[in-house]
């Protein structure tokens, strides 16, 4: 089980492409409903609207919840570094079973004030209607998303990411399909479901992705999945780093949730074009995450071999290669700027407001890969106090105060989007320095 680090251009892309291709599978799936929900013959502004709200609100739930996974991965790449896997046997079929309980009660309470929430979206009348009937399907997949993400957490930190490649990629593609299936419906076969057609595609999807991570946990994992106590003895540790981790997701939601609730402010044509762009955004932010994800692998695996100095190239390499990353996936952008916006929508206003901003998605791409990337490896490192805090510092110091003055110059989205590249400026330039200061003597 125990293999040396490897650091070279062909061992960290080893890690990379699976991570890459396995991370751009979930937001592949709202992309999906995006497009799709987006050409509906039926209402599509209002439909597209809803779909952008209540996916927005579940993937804040699920980003909160999923954080054991970063914690997982750092505490079982630890012991790997250190060799004593054997001390944490217990730990992950307890981590799950309690990611499962949370879950289920989150969805039962939420659906109990689902109306009340996507009102403080500022969501109301047909976009409240659609978003309501999303959710209540959608949600059921609570618990299956976050098993999964637990179930890529312990790949993550037995340093393989294939299985959760070959699990994502499995959803994403039967999600796709079932999306053009129940969306618009087979004449003769079945009706077109249109919104809710879109929330069943993702359980389905959800489900089977659920069914091959409990497969290959069994099979290529060297951990028991019996349920035992006590508690073992890293339980606590990982708690308290999810919990850290929690609560900086809470203040990176905060930020999405006044980005979704301004948008809809300003109407359903701002709302629809922010849903468009801020998908994108989500799918390149996944899509630079691989290079994140091998340092949230390779890191604490590094830590638990105290090996500071390749702990410090890691840091340079994944910087490169995720800035030539988002370098090309900008250039694309740019070259189909217009094709872009028609996948998701025909309404001359929805694409007139998405193209006055999309250039600022665009810019924003080498920021995001150095944010993402110290992100990654400061996970790995299970230093989540720092993450916590610098999270709460950027959205209350950086991107809250830029919305406001934004909204009171009425730049609409201008401001949205000038406010998210403030905050992402400030993320990755102080995790840099933070980083620099903490490890480079320990090289030297």
């Amino acid at each position: 089980m125990y293999k040396s680090s490897n650091i070279t251009f062909k061992g960290i892309n080893k890690l990379a492409i699976p991570a890459i291709i396995s991370g751009i599978a979930e937001p592949l799936l709202s992309i999906t409903d995006t497009a799709i929900v987006g050409n509906i013959q039926i209402n599509p502004t209002e439909a597209l609207a809803a779909v952008g709200i209540a996916g927005s609100f579940i993937s804040a739930l699920v980003w909160i919840l999923a954080q054991t996974r970063s914690a997982i991965s750092a505490i079982i790449g630890k012991y790997l570094g250190a060799r004593k896997l054997h001390e944490i046997d217990s730990l992950p079929a307890q981590i799950i079973a309690i990611n499962l309980a949370l879950s289920i009660v989150i969805y039962v309470v939420t659906l109990f004030f689902v109306n009340q929430i996507f009102k403080l979206y500022n969501a109301e009348g047909l976009i409240l209607n659609y978003a309501v009937s999303y959710y209540k399907i959608r949600a059921i997949g609570f618990p299956l998303t976050l098993f999964v993400f637990s179930a890529f957490g312990v790949f993550r930190g037995l340093q393989n990411t294939y299985w959760p490649m070959v699990i994502s990629i499995t959803g994403a593609f039967l999600n796709v399909a079932l999306d053009f299936v129940l969306v618009y419906g087979i004449e003769g076969f079945i009706n077109p479901m249109n919104v809710e057609g879109a929330a069943w595609a993702s359980v389905i999807s959800q489900a089977v992705m659920a069914l091959l991570a409990i497969i290959l946990l069994y099979k290529k994992t060297p951990f028991s999945y019996k349920l035992r106590f006590p508690f073992n003895k890293e339980i606590k540790n990982l708690l308290s780093i999810s919990f850290n981790l929690i609560i900086r997701a809470l203040s990176l939601n905060i930020a999405l949730y006044l980005a979704n609730s301004f948008a809809t402010k300003y109407g359903n044509n701002y709302i629809a074009a922010q849903t468009i762009a801020f998908q994108i955004w989500l799918f390149f932010a996944f899509f630079i995450d691989g290079y994140a994800s091998v340092g949230n692998i390779v890191s604490g695996k590094l830590l638990g071999e105290k090996n500071y100095e390749m702990l410090w190239k890691l840091s340079i390499k994944l910087s490169r290669y995720s800035i030539i990353i988002a370098l090309i996936l900008a250039v694309f952008c740019s070259l189909f700027y217009d094709e872009i916006g028609q996948l998701f929508s025909k309404d001359k206003l929805v694409l007139e407001s998405f193209y006055g901003i999309f250039w600022i998605v665009i810019i924003m791409q080498p920021i995001n890969a150095v944010a993402f990337v110290f992100d990654g490896i400061f996970k790995g490192l299970a230093e989540a106090v720092t993450l916590r805090n610098l999270l709460i510092v950027t959205t209350f110091l950086g991107f809250i105060p830029t919305l406001l003055i934004g909204d009171y110059f009425n730049l609409k989205l201008y401001a949205i989007w000038i406010a998210f590249t403030v905050w992402m400026l400030l993320r990755s330039g102080i995790l840099v320095v933070k980083f620099r200061n903490k490890y480079l003597h320990k090289n030297m």
